[in-house]
């Protein structure tokens, strides 16, 4: 695994970054202390947020990784995201908070500021999702001392991928928790198993490749390494472990029988994402539009209201499709487990 064997790393385990809380600094350096690499998540949170989880993973001494949302929006007709809005006011009246569809907001997750603070601050690893990053980007990362890999879901944008320079690329199928990382989400996407997918991603370039995407048992790491990947990044598995920042409903809808399977939805952020189902992807999830990151912040006031209320009917419960290997304990177990087979 030369991705990770030249960061000391002894499992070939990679805990995936997850945006909006659970990739906590505590479940970065417990995946390091364990023999894994794990991800700070840089999306939704400003440059001034992100330095002061690197000062909290830094003293350590422990390799981790970076990942950043690179631009890629999705522009939502007006008229689409008004009418969304209205469909969405009475459900906002409910738990109290107004939606402000106006105007727009179609920003870059302080792209240009991260990048300075990551060049100017370097860590080990850095990766990207839902768009490619400028070849000047990765030259300077690489410049400064750090590994770059692009998360993607085709042989073509493996391709893309490798044309901009990045060294590794993580290869994610459908059946992954949270937002796809695919390059055209307007798109269908192709719901190719992941063993397949990684034979396809082999077959277009010899980048080294991390799989990701429905990990949750040891054996379905055992195929993914089988398969070509020199490791394998999992999230859900690990979003009720100890060091989780998950949110106590998130955590109890991922083992509670009533929530029996997951679908993918644009409901809640206009960029197709696997949640589990609930009422708010049955009756959402074909009037939304696309248009990200415009929804993400039409909803984000309603979707924090009701997690403060513990309403899981409206949050947005990301998880693979394996979410109900995730149990409640210390990170180091699952891991440790997930390697048996290895």
């Amino acid at each position: 695994m030369p991705l990770l064997h030249h960061l000391g790393r002894t499992l070939p385990l990679v805990a995936a970054p997850m945006a909006g809380g659970p990739s906590t600094p505590d479940l970065v350096l417990a995946t390091a202390r364990a023999g894994g690499l794990g991800f700070l998540a840089a999306g939704y949170r400003t440059p001034d947020d992100l330095a002061a989880q690197l000062a909290a993973v830094r003293p350590a001494g422990l390799p981790f990784g970076v990942n950043l949302f690179a631009p890629n929006p999705v522009p939502v007709p007006e008229d689409a995201y008004r009418a969304y809005a209205e469909l969405l006011r009475p459900e906002a009246r409910r738990h109290g908070v107004s939606l402000t569809p106006s105007p727009v907001n179609e920003d870059d997750d302080h792209w240009a500021a991260k990048i300075e603070l990551l060049r100017a601050d370097p860590v080990p690893v850095v990766s990207f999702t839902f768009g490619l990053p400028e070849p000047g980007v990765v030259a300077a990362l690489r410049a400064a001392g750090s590994t770059v890999l692009q998360t993607v879901t085709s042989p073509a944008e493996a391709r893309a991928a490798a044309e901009v320079g990045v060294e590794g690329l993580v290869v994610q199928a459908t059946a992954a928790g949270g937002h796809s990382a695919t390059l055209t989400p307007g798109r269908p996407l192709a719901g190719t198993p992941l063993p397949d997918l990684l034979a396809a991603v082999r077959r277009a370039t010899p980048l080294p490749l991390i799989a990701t995407g429905g990990l949750a048992t040891p054996a379905d790491v055992a195929t993914a390494l089988r398969a070509g990947a020199e490791a394998a990044a999992v999230g859900t598995v690990l979003l009720r472990t100890d060091e989780s920042g998950a949110s106590a409903p998130h955590r109890a809808a991922l083992a509670d029988p009533a929530f029996t399977g997951t679908v993918l939805t644009r409901a809640f952020t206009g960029r197709p994402a696997r949640a589990l189902r609930n009422r708010f992807t049955e009756r959402y999830g074909q009037a939304a539009p696309l248009g990200y990151p415009a929804l993400h912040h039409l909803t984000a006031p309603l979707r924090r209201a009701a997690a403060g209320a513990g309403d899981t009917d409206l949050i947005h419960l990301w998880a693979g499709t394996g979410h109900r290997q995730a149990r409640a304990e210390p990170i180091a177990h699952t891991l440790t487990r997930l390697a048996a087979d290895l």
